[in-house]
């Protein structure tokens, strides 16, 4: 597959997306970023470290703007804390050059995942015994 063809397949699937997938592809993409960043820590690829942090650091902003506070209440305030926290892990990790910071963000990020997923992969079970 050339490269345009893959990137044009990976367009149709993010148009085609549910919200819910995008939101998992979001995730996914965070955790992606974030493995990479700390792969480029630990290897001392100080460049490539700060590009990977600044797209799981971009992704986890976005993720933290679409927050609805109205619909998602507490839930959506403890999400906000916990991206909050994820952006300032990112931030240490930057300026220390420390890997820990990296790591605690990145168990965040995948027990997050892993709920989303659990809830998505729920929702469309229960949307099929209805159908």
């Amino acid at each position: 597959m050339s490269k345009n063809a893959y990137f044009k397949y990976r367009e149709t699937q993010v148009v085609s997306a549910s919200r819910e997938q995008i939101l998992l592809m979001l995730y996914e993409g965070a955790i992606k970023f974030t493995k990479l960043a700390l792969k480029a820590n630990e290897d001392k690829k100080i460049a490539e470290k700060c590009t990977h942090l600044g797209r799981a650091y971009d992704i986890v902003v976005e993720l933290n703007n679409t927050l609805d506070h109205k619909v998602g209440g507490e839930i959506s305030e403890r999400l906000e804390q916990l991206y909050m926290f994820i952006t300032d892990q990112y931030t240490k990790a930057n300026i220390s050059g420390d890997s820990q910071p990296l790591k605690d963000a990145l168990k965040i990020l995948e027990t997050l995942y892993g709920g989303w997923k659990g809830a998505v992969e729920k929702l469309k079970a229960d949307s099929q015994q209805k159908g």
